[in-house]
């Protein structure tokens, strides 16, 4: 019997404030280790903790974008474990009530848009970090030391819950991808998952294809990569199934990834809510968020992606799929958008989806980086709607011209004089003499295509772009050929 695939996934996304969530200590990634713990993130004797109302507004905005309700009072709660870099010996997070509760999100999974549930949204603090490769110079001390960094403590977090509905890797995948694309959209995360600020953890299970039951499931920790936690929720899959089909059990644990192995690999025992010992912070007062505060952060929300996507289909006529491109994150809508204020909103499409995704993806950019600006790109893509050049000379000539040059001195004097220098032949006498020319050097794809083979006609008209270094007007060289090689 087949099997089925069944994850959950638990995205923790660093919130975009200035601050830590209980402390004034800053966030700011890449200071010396150390340098940014404060004594209410190691919860010295005599401090206390107060609640960062940035950090609680951005997870208010994150819930009405997924459709959740926001609970007018949610309560913190000290969730008590020992971990090394744990510096208070427990977590100040939300458990009986959290901030958001349930939503949706809805995303292009492979098989088919899918809209999967999402449990809760919480708020809480980070831990620290373990390293355990020191730079060559602490190497000395000792072999095989380790190191604890304490910046990150207290940075604040929204966990992010969502319900076990996914089937199989891709499937999650698609939805982390889409998670990541949203949180980015409006705002409360800047999704580096390089520097940890998104990163997920995958409850896996299997189960027989048909079974209601759901499986044992086993956690995969800080997967901070789309392509690992693709290759981890394999492996595990695969790792269950033999185990189950030996007649084996499947233990409930927490497990790690190695891609250097490409395997995952036990932890510790998976805990259950009753073993943190959870109860609320007395600390803290519950967090209350009036109406008026709902309503407020509601109308600072961006049109979101969705809302977006159908706007563009039936404002533009695009179609379902270059709209979700376009949408897949707010800076390339930005982009699209200028450009679609001075140009075809269809080439535009065409443009930003296809080469101009292809060269940012080869030097490895993000399209606020491109080399070409949304008004340069307006402007080419106007001359090739007026005639002036054609796709194909943008594409083999000036768009890759602008790219090497790296936006830079590109004013609209020297814009219209590269167009210039590559302008379509559209005279319709020098096109005919060329014409004459290939079919008189060309008499025996002229006499298989009068003969029923096509592929000869396709060759005739790229004798002629060559004649032409491809300046002809390909739709006027169509014309002609055909009518004289009906006579």
């Amino acid at each position: 019997m087949a099997w089925e695939i069944v994850v959950g996934l638990e995205t923790h996304a660093q919130l975009a404030t200035q601050s830590k969530m209980f402390s004034g200590a800053a966030t700011a990634f890449g200071a010396p280790p150390n340098s940014q713990a404060c004594a209410v993130d190691l919860a010295l004797p005599g401090v206390l903790p107060v609640a960062n109302a940035a950090a609680v507004a951005l997870a208010v905005k994150f819930g009405l974008a997924v459709g959740g309700r926001i609970n007018a009072r949610s309560v913190f709660a000290r969730k008590n474990y020992f971990y090394p870099d744990l510096p208070k010996g427990y977590q100040i997070s939300q458990y009986e009530i959290p901030i958001v509760a349930g939503g949706a999100l809805t995303f292009a999974a492979p098989g088919g848009e899918k809209t999967v549930r999402l449990t809760r949204a919480h708020l809480e603090e980070d831990a620290g970090k373990s390293l355990h490769e020191l730079p060559h110079s602490h190497r000395a001390l000792g072999h095989g030391m380790s190191g604890i960094d304490l910046n990150r403590a207290g940075t604040p977090l929204l966990e992010i819950v969502s319900e076990p509905e996914l089937r199989g890797a891709k499937e999650a995948v698609a939805y982390a991808r889409a998670l990541h694309a949203l949180v980015r959209w409006i705002g409360v995360c800047d999704g580096n998952m390089q520097e940890g600020s998104f990163r997920c953890d995958a409850n896996v299970s299997v189960r027989r294809a048909g079974d209601a039951k759901l499986g044992t499931r086993c956690e995969i920790k800080n997967l901070n990569s789309f392509r690992f936690m693709e290759q981890a929720i394999e492996f595990e899959a695969r790792r269950q199934i033999a185990l189950l089909e030996d007649g084996g059990a499947v233990v409930q644990e927490t497990r790690l990834y190695d891609p250097d192995k490409g395997e995952t690999r036990s932890m510790r025992t998976k805990e259950e809510a009753h073993d943190y010992r959870y109860f609320p912070d007395p600390d803290l007062l519950p967090l209350a968020v009036s109406t008026e505060d709902i309503e407020r952060l509601g109308g600072q929300l961006p049109e979101l992606p969705q809302a977006m996507a159908r706007r563009l289909q039936s404002a533009h006529g695009l179609s379902e799929y270059d709209a979700r491109l376009i949408t897949a994150s707010r800076e390339t809508a930005r982009y699209f958008e200028q450009v679609a204020a001075g140009a075809d909103p269809k080439l535009a499409a065409n443009w930003i989806n296809g080469e101009l995704a292809s060269r940012l993806n080869e030097d490895g950019i993000d399209i606020g980086a491109a080399f070409v600006s949304a008004e340069v790109l307006a402007w080419m893509i106007g001359r090739i709607a007026d005639g002036t050049i054609s796709n194909k000379i943008a594409k083999d000539k000036i768009f890759p011209e602008l790219w090497r040059r790296k936006n830079v001195a590109v004013g609209k004097a020297e814009f219209e004089k590269l167009i210039a220098d590559n302008a379509q032949v559209s005279d319709a006498g020098a096109i005919e003499r060329i014409v004459d020319e290939v079919l008189a050097k060309n008499a025996r794809q002229v006499e298989d295509y009068r003969a029923g083979k096509d592929k000869a006609f396709n060759s005739l008209i790229g004798q002629v772009m060559k004649a032409t270094q491809g300046k002809a007007n390909p739709a006027q060289v169509n014309e002609l050929l055909k009518k004289k090689l009906a006579r």
